[in-house]
């Protein structure tokens, strides 16, 4: 009754072609999300990078809160003081700037 062959049984292995045929797709889906996901990612933390790191006093920034200002004064550390209206001044860290939207001229 139950006396069924079992095909599993006489197959045959494929040895190390089948194992490297295996792992070829897994392969290809690693590639193309490093290609298309993780390379431009770190390429824009890279630039974002640059940018915070050559703010100067004068430039005009956007800061990840929508805020506009200009900044006044850039610390040693990760703060830096924006100048939001007429006597308003309030320090905001490196990273939360978005944007830098116009560049000042470098002091001969």
């Amino acid at each position: 009754m139950f006396a069924t062959p079992a095909f599993a049984q006489s197959a045959t292995a494929g040895g190390a072609m089948g194992a490297i045929s295996s792992f070829v797709p897994l392969i290809l889906i690693f590639a193309i999300m490093y290609f298309l996901l993780i390379r431009p990612q770190q390429k824009k933390v890279k630039q974002h990078r640059a940018m915070v790191e050559a703010l100067r006093r004068g430039d005009q920034v956007l800061t990840q809160g929508g805020i506009l200002g200009k900044v006044t004064h850039v610390g040693e550390g990760n703060e830096v003081t924006v100048e939001i209206a007429e006597g308003v001044k309030v320090k905001v860290l490196r990273s939360t700037i978005a944007q830098v939207i116009s560049k000042t001229e470098p002091v001969a």
